[in-house]
């Protein structure tokens, strides 16, 4: 009877074990999105004039606008813009501002040539070694859009 018991046992264990059905093998069918109405991929923020000028540090309206420089293919890509001439409608920090001035944008600016557009910015964080070389202060406003002055009158 031992020796039935010792060879039995193991072997309905087993049997026992491949049978049980396993529930919460893949978890990713119970898990629970809390924040599924407030995800939007694929859709960023963009904000409206007086988010921009409230948000930035230096407001100018600017016809001279030009891409002068992009590191576009050597690692993270930046552009670097450069404003001509402009008036100054808002400033925090310099009450003064030299023409022309280089400002940094994450991303390329869809500028139209032939139209005057506000130039949204905020100080430079980061990139020391171009802000020295460079004389760079400002960058783009991150989620501002590019506004022309026209549209605005």
């Amino acid at each position: 009877m031992n020796k039935k018991l010792i060879i039995g046992l193991p072997a309905i264990l087993m049997v026992l074990l491949i049978s049980c059905e396993k529930k919460y093998q893949s978890p990713g069918q119970y898990e629970n999105d809390l924040f599924a109405d407030e995800r939007q991929e694929g859709k960023a923020y963009i904000m409206n004039k007086d988010e921009c000028f409230d948000g930035s540090e230096l407001v100018i309206a600017s016809s001279d606008v030009k891409l002068t420089d992009s590191s576009k293919g050597r690692g993270k890509s930046f552009y670097l813009y450069k404003v001509r001439s402009g008036k100054v409608l808002k400033t925090v920090r310099d009450s003064t501002v030299e023409m022309p001035m280089l400002f940094l944008s994450q991303y390329k600016l869809k500028i139209k040539n032939t139209d005057s557009m506000y130039v949204y910015l905020k100080n430079l964080e980061g990139y020391r070694f171009l802000k020295k070389d460079r004389n760079l202060n400002y960058q783009w406003l991150k989620a501002a859009p590019v506004y022309s002055v026209k549209a605005d009158k």
